[in-house]
């Protein structure tokens, strides 16, 4: 029998159902494999975080020279897999690790990947675990820079705020302005004086350095006492303390030669508000005439007639923070 020829531009059914059938099964391949590069929502997955450096705008900071610690975790945890670590500097590799995934005390994995920020500049850190018998592929990444700033009065930016939040993590009084003003100065002689630093103000490449290293905080001598004061003769500086650690610390300057500060624990028994004759701003009286009180000049050494001075603009906050009945521990 003579068939009807076909007409041009038609598929026939059988090759249209082939091509139905070709397409599904790309489609399905490609997810396969998007699966096999891709944790699902609710699937395994990694975290990496530096736990080395300062955070300022967003952006991890470490000092140039600094041991970087990174920590990574994992969802879920099996036993024998691990971790490849990467550290980039633009498109070098400069490190790679392989490092155990142990048992975190929550749920889940964890690892430590330690290695040297030796210049300056962006480093992108990758780590991936490689899809093995029990467990899938999943991968993080986090970056930081490598620093060695120093920063001084009138200066300005993100250089600033990451120095402001690195004292206040330890407790040093400085706003969080992104100005290096008076009060940025005066926490930085109070961190200078505790760590033995040349008392200039100036937040130099030392100064940085210690506070990437999350370093340079003051030990209190008495941590069990509550909430109470301590100052450091040697140190020249005042600690507002409350549950065993310090909440603030001040550059103060006490009694000079002549007329010595007194050592020794004391209660504070009376406070007055305001300016007296002599000058003494906001004083808190801790024994007889001995007081801590706001005054125009407080110098980086002892100068005072035997109170402990702090400066003005610190002198309220001070003041309102002490009750009557606190205690200090007046030592050398």
């Amino acid at each position: 029998m003579q068939g009807y020829p076909l007409r041009r531009g038609k598929v026939p059914l059988v090759r249209r159902i082939a091509l139905v059938l070709l397409v599904a099964l790309i489609g399905a391949l490609a997810t396969e494999a998007a699966a096999a590069k891709k944790p699902p929502a609710d699937g395994p997955r990694m975290t990496l975080s530096p736990q080395s450096g300062l955070v300022a705008e967003g952006r991890n900071y470490v000092g140039q020279g600094q041991k970087v610690i990174l920590e990574g975790r994992t969802r879920p945890y099996v036993p024998g897999q691990e971790a490849v670590v990467e550290v980039f500097t633009g498109r070098k590799l400069v490190v790679r690790r392989r490092v155990p995934i142990t048992k975190a005390k929550a749920t889940g994995g964890q690892f430590v990947a330690r290695f040297v920020a030796r210049k300056k500049g962006l480093y992108t850190i990758k780590a991936t675990h490689r899809q093995s018998p029990t467990q899938e592929w999943f991968a993080a990444r986090t970056s930081l820079h490598s620093i060695s700033p120093s920063t001084s009065r009138g200066s300005r930016g993100a250089m600033v705020k990451l120095l402001q939040r690195g004292l206040r993590g330890h407790a040093y009084v400085a706003p969080l302005s992104g100005t290096y003003d008076d009060a940025t100065t005066r926490g930085v002689i109070a961190f200078q004086k505790v760590n033995g630093m040349a008392r200039t103000g100036r937040a130099n490449g030392a100064v940085y350095g210690a506070l990437l290293r999350r370093s340079g905080g003051f030990r209190l001598r008495y941590p069990k006492a509550g909430k109470h004061v301590e100052f450091d003769w040697s140190r020249q500086v005042l600690v507002l303390a409350r549950n065993g650690r310090p909440e603030r610390i001040y550059h103060t300057s006490s009694g000079k030669a002549s007329t010595p500060t007194v050592f020794g624990t004391f209660r504070f028994y009376r406070k007055d508000l305001g300016t007296n004759s002599i000058g003494m701003v906001h004083s808190a009286y801790f024994i007889r005439g001995y007081a801590i009180h706001g005054y125009h000049s407080v110098p980086i050494y002892p100068a005072s007639h035997g109170c402990l001075r702090v400066p003005i603009p610190s002198a309220l906050s001070i003041y309102k923070w002490i009750d009557h009945g606190d205690t200090i521990f007046a030592y050398r």
